[in-house]
């Protein structure tokens, strides 16, 4: 054979058949009926559903009441839901103690952040001038909800609450802990023993408190040693002590994304002559956060719920407005219904992060696949 016959092209292949769509039959018997015993357990639950739903359907809504009618809540006897306890305190619960007359503003504010969110969400905004955008977004906020400025008259942070609380301390805690996570895991990772020593000391240390401990140290015994006539807004501290606490763990997700990269990657930072910070913004720390997108996201979720732990420094954020809400003794009976429409407000907000989440993993991975 001649070395030209060696080099002609040979014929083209046909492209790959793409495996048809499973049929509904077909993927009933693959995912609920794949033998007896996973036939049995799905049987199990069908027959649970069939029970169950049509008592919670009459108990949650053709036998409930919607309107904030306390007498026909009372006639119910608990028979039914009582959902006229969230139309008649809807206000108090989302705003907490926010002065009735000026609750537009949190609304506003509340408005423009989730907004902001969404946006963010988008891979069209991933741009530089996002955290800029931020920066201003938070401002406003502030600003709306303090007041002070342009007309509004003052509101002490003590009587913020509600979902705006819940959303404030969530979104400034994530946005400033996660920078100092970052630099808190290099710092971990570093060769310089003081600072390596420094960082696993923070971690433990945090990490070996639970939240409520650091909010009431941040809140009772801090003030304790400040000089006389100073003092520190509790919001503030209750603020920094969550982003203190939740970027000790994100260090832990972030340094755990950085052991995984191969170290061939950083000999090949090295080979072409990067610096240190080069290869940790271009190659290591890139790589490292799309590995624990999940981990990143659990944690997320966590410090959003974990909020509903500043009312024991009397922050009343969503579930504590809840409870100001049930003091009312007309109301007070049907706390189930208040609780389970938070259970739904957490559920939502969670399950959006949590689908978010699988979104950019497979958006991130999608050029790893092979």
């Amino acid at each position: 054979m001649s070395a030209n016959q060696l080099l002609e092209p040979g014929a083209p292949l046909a492209a790959p058949v793409q495996a048809a769509t499973a049929t509904a039959t077909q993927w009933l018997r693959a995912n609920l009926f794949a033998g007896w015993k996973n036939s049995l357990v799905t049987l199990a639950i069908l027959a649970l559903a069939v029970w169950l739903l049509p008592k919670l359907y009459r108990w949650g809504i053709s036998d409930a009441v919607f309107v904030p009618d306390f007498l026909a809540c009372r006639n119910l006897d608990h028979q039914a839901a009582c959902w006229g306890v969230i139309a008649e305190k809807f206000r108090l619960i989302f705003f907490g103690r926010y002065p009735h007359a000026e609750q537009w503003r949190p609304l506003v504010g509340t408005a423009i952040m989730m907004a902001t969110l969404v946006a963010s969400c988008w891979r069209i905004f991933w741009r530089k001038w996002l955290v800029l955008l931020w920066v201003v977004v938070l401002t406003v906020f502030l600003l709306i909800m303090r007041g002070g400025v342009f007309g509004l008259s003052y509101v002490e942070t003590n009587l913020w609450g509600g979902f705006p609380l819940s959303l404030l301390l969530t979104v400034v805690g994530l946005f400033l802990a996660l920078p100092l996570a970052v630099l808190i895991a290099l710092g971990r990772r570093s060769k310089l023993k003081a600072i390596r020593s420094f960082c696993v000391f923070y971690v433990e240390i945090v990490r070996g408190v639970p939240l409520i401990t650091v909010l009431f140290t941040a809140s009772f015994l801090f003030p304790l040693f400040l000089p006389p006539g100073m003092n520190i807004d509790v919001l503030l501290r209750v603020q920094i002590g969550i982003i203190l606490f939740t970027a000790a763990y994100l260090a832990e997700t972030i340094r755990g994304g950085l052991q995984a990269i191969p170290r061939g990657q950083y000999e090949a930072a090295a080979a072409m002559g990067l610096t240190y910070w080069q290869t940790v913004r271009k190659i290591s720390l890139p790589q490292a956060l799309r590995i624990v997108v999940a981990p990143l996201v659990n944690t997320f979720i966590s410090t959003f719920m974990d909020t509903s732990l500043v009312t024991i420094v009397s922050l009343y954020d969503l579930t504590g407005a809840l409870r100001l809400a049930l003091g009312d003794p007309n109301w007070k009976a049907f706390f189930v219904e208040g609780y389970l429409f938070i259970a739904f407000v957490y559920f939502v907000c969670c399950y959006g992060m949590s689908r978010y989440s699988r979104w950019v993993e497979r958006h991130l991975t999608a050029g790893m696949h092979r």
